[in-house]
Order: structure tokens, then sequence, then C-alpha cells
């Protein structure tokens, strides 16, 4: 589990509803099934409007991705491109060649594949970074749709709590009900800002942040493969990637098969 996302929105609703409760508000006064249907429900039509459902078929995994940890394969790249240069540096490219099996991470099989093919230096370059290009153009549609969201439900909030008001003005003639009906079309304002702020633009946050880990772990094997092709040093391709190293988060102790068997921790194909 990502600690950090889940501790966060939890923390921040509590910290809202003992805010309320210290002004001698009651919880189940927040509880207004029409403000959540017009909130939520028009939340998600506006998304849905928004993105083809082939992107938004990928919104449960990317719930799971924001709320879990993840390993970016940067010290499994990291001994295998050690690895790899110490052995050309003795036996040559080519030597390198039946080892590729052992690479499970379909971007560093690639590029180990480029320069043991021959490819000139430049179009290796270019190949790998096009596809971290296309990488995360695709992690964008998905970061897309929970910015979207955060930035509909302050607008759905408005709305629902206008309908409320609306509704209390045809009903003047029942004074003493006003305030609570008022205060009651004000909860889906509430409701609004408070999912913006506290679930879909943090959610998209993490997500911005899991992908850049994500990239300078893959620009940390483009560079490590750069150095093998240009016959550097073991040692100066060491202090390279540790220098990379640095960008990316701590990796968990043992990385799942999925997540180093070529498969992006955002949910792509990698």
């Amino acid at each position: 589990m990502d600690l950090s996302t889940t501790l966060g929105i939890v923390f921040g609703i509590g910290s809202l509803l003992a805010g309320f409760m210290i002004e001698k508000g009651s919880v189940a006064a927040l509880g207004q099934l029409s403000a959540f249907l017009i909130v939520f429900g028009g939340t998600f039509g506006a998304v849905i409007a928004s993105f083809p459902l082939n992107h938004l078929k990928k919104v449960p995994r990317l719930f799971k991705i924001a709320f879990t940890g993840q390993s970016y394969g940067a010290a499994e790249a990291y001994d295998t491109l050690v690895r790899f240069a110490e052995r050309a540096r003795r036996e040559g490219l080519l030597s390198l060649e039946q080892e590729l099996e052992t690479v499970s991470d379909k971007f560093t099989r690639q590029g180990m594949q480029l320069i043991i093919d021959g490819t000139d230096p430049e179009v290796t370059q270019s190949i790998l970074e096009s596809d971290i290009a296309v990488l995360e153009k695709r992690h964008k549609v998905g970061i897309g749709i929970f910015e979207a969201a955060g930035g509909y439900a302050p607008t759905m909030g408005i709305i629902g709590t206008v309908m409320g008001l609306v509704h209390v003005l045809s009903n003047l003639s029942n004074s003493g009900a006003l305030s609570g009906a008022i205060a009651s079309a004000f909860i889906a304002t509430l409701y609004g800002v408070s999912s913006a702020n506290l679930l879909w633009i943090p959610i998209a946050t993490k997500l911005k942040q899991k992908d850049k880990a994500e990239v300078a772990a893959m620009e940390m094997i483009l560079d490590g493969i750069l150095s093998i092709q240009a016959g550097e040093n073991p040692s100066i391709l060491k202090e390279k990637l540790k220098t990379h190293m640095g960008a990316v988060p701590a990796q968990k102790s043992n990385p799942g098969p999925a997540e180093l068997g070529g498969v992006s921790p955002l949910g792509e194909a990698r």
C-alpha cells in the first residue's frame, strides 16, 4: 500500500469532520443523498463525456496504482547494466546476446538488442527516447481524467447548491424550515470542493509523481545503454547510474513479477 496516499486522504477527511463537529455540527447533517448524486453523478457524467471509453476503462487500475506502492526496476536495472558493461569490456558487445533472455524488462532488453545489432548510437538514442515520450503521453491521459474530475466537481457542487436554493425560494411560506433547507443546499458545494481537493486532484498529483519516477528509471537505463555502446569504463558507468538513482524512489524489497516483466508501474505495456 502507498501509505502517503491513504494517510493523506484519511487525515484530510478526518480533519474536516473533526472541525465540523467542534463547531457543534452533526455528521448526520452531511449525509445528503441528493447532493451526493448531483455532485458525483454530474462529475462522472462530465468525465465520461470528455474521454473515450477505452481510456475510462483504465480508471479502476489507476485508482489501484495511486493507492499501492510500485517498484520501478531501477535497482535491478543498475545491477544488470553494470554486469553487462563489465562483460562487454572483457568480451565485446556480441557476448551479451546470450544474456538477453535473462533481462525481464522490455525497455532494457530492447536497448541492449539495438546496440548488439550494431545500431548507430544516435538511432539507438532516438528510438529509446521515442519510447519514453510515448509512455509519458499515455500516462498523461490517465492523469488528465482525474484532473478533469477535480475541475468539474466544484462546479457541480455550485450547481447543486443553486438547485437547492431554487427549491428553498419556491417554499418561502414555510419559514420554520428555511434555515435547515439553506444549510442542506450548501452541502453540495461542500461535496464538490472537498472531493476535488481531497480526492481527485491529490490522486492526479500522485500519478504525476509516479510517472516522473518511472521516466527517471527509464532515462537511467537509456544512459547506461548508451554508455555500454560507447565502451565506457564500468566504473564511470556506475557513477552515472548512481546519479540517476537519486531521482527514483526507494525500491520495494521484493518487486512482483509483473513489475519486472515489461509492464509499466502505471499500468501500460513497456
